[in-house]
């Protein structure tokens, strides 16, 4: 089926989705996934409440696209009164989780026997913050694909260790008892805190798992361009939401370019032929989702102004140029046409000129 018999897509299902907590967005690296979450936060703050837009890639660009400084406390964006942003690492040290020494010790050794826990424990903990603010909808400018995928399953993963220490309790809590009055410490360290604390985010991870997998709570909208490798890419991407049972029915192509009628670059050309191809399979692959395409621009979209500008193709397709324009403007185009006949035809006269010399 070609592009021109499918209807064009655009991100106004997830604006009406007003169950929608948290909207995830991700893809290949350099595929514009920081401007999209940004412009979805920006539109979704028009009809929500409250929007926090919360950067969990560790080379953080939520800051120059905004062109203001955020740290990882929600920081209110300027021109907004209810849209915040935040950039943090999930993989932060157990200083910044905060709590006990001894406790602290304790969760470090255990992130050590079961792989990737450190990570789950810090995404927990900032999941715990984010869902004490009350935020009306939570959009995530995620890291490149393979970081991504290992973010979504962190709640799995800390699930399934939690449960594996909870389930040691009847075998060692005695002896942590013991332990503990043999030392001399005190209740913070003692068995009831350990294992409250892990009941406490236990507790988290499952609301969060369960929310996660639930379609009218999450879902995953994935940024792609027309090229093979991000095809690719894009691909793997929702097998693997699917395995982690993530909602995803929206995809956006960027950096398309369009066949404008003042388009004569033989390279660009060529570039519309190669995009055409994988544009054709993106539809044929994904023929029941949300696709938008979005315009490749001659400059990069920067500050607030510039967002909610090239937002209206968020949820309206991009109409190319396609009218010769005025008069003055057809007239130009005569005239520079004029000038290169005239070039053509005084570069063949000489060519003419000296084959008749030899």
């Amino acid at each position: 089926m070609s592009t021109a018999d499918i209807p064009e897509g655009t991100v106004r299902n997830i604006l009406e989705q007003d169950t929608l907590k948290w909207v995830f967005v991700g893809g290949k690296g350099g595929v514009g996934k920081t401007t999209c979450s940004s412009i979805l936060s920006i539109l979704l703050a028009q009809v929500r409440s409250s929007v926090l837009i919360i950067s969990t890639d560790p080379a953080h660009n939520l800051s120059d696209v905004f062109q203001q400084r955020f740290t990882k406390t929600p920081t209110l964006v300027n021109g907004f009164s209810n849209l915040y942003a935040m950039e943090v690492d999930p993989n932060v040290e157990n200083d910044d989780i905060g709590g006990n020494e001894g406790v602290d010790s304790l969760f470090s050794e255990l992130s050590n026997a079961i792989p990737g826990i450190d990570e789950a424990m810090s995404f927990a903990e900032m999941l715990k913050l984010v869902q004490t603010m009350g935020y009306s909808c939570i959009v995530f400018d995620t890291a490149p694909t393979g970081h991504t995928l290992r973010l979504l399953q962190l709640p799995s993963t800390l699930e399934k260790g939690l449960q594996k220490v909870m389930s040691l309790k009847s075998k060692f809590g005695g002896l942590i008892s013991q332990m503990t009055r043999l030392f001399g410490l005190d209740d913070e360290f003692g068995e009831e805190a350990i294992l409250g604390r892990l009941e406490s985010m236990k507790d988290v991870i499952e609301k969060v798992n369960k929310q996660f997998k639930d379609p009218d709570l999450t879902t995953f909208v994935c940024v792609c361009i027309p090229e093979f490798l991000s095809l690719y890419e894009t691909e793997r991407l929702v097998q693997e939401l699917a395995k982690v049972e993530i909602d995803t029915h929206n995809v956006i192509i960027n950096q398309v370019l369009y066949d404008e009628e003042d388009v004569e670059s033989k390279l660009l050309k060529a570039r519309m032929r190669m995009q055409k191809k994988y544009l054709d399979q993106f539809y044929m692959l994904y023929d029941d989702f949300n696709i938008t395409k979005l315009p490749l621009l001659p400059q990069e979209v920067t500050g607030v102004e510039s967002l909610k500008a090239f937002s209206r193709n968020f949820i309206s397709p991009y109409q190319p140029s396609t009218s010769r324009g005025t008069l003055e403007d057809v007239e130009r185009r005569i005239s520079t046409l004029k000038l290169q006949l005239e070039d053509t035809e005084a570069e063949l006269d000489r060519h003419r000129k000296g084959k008749q010399k030899v």
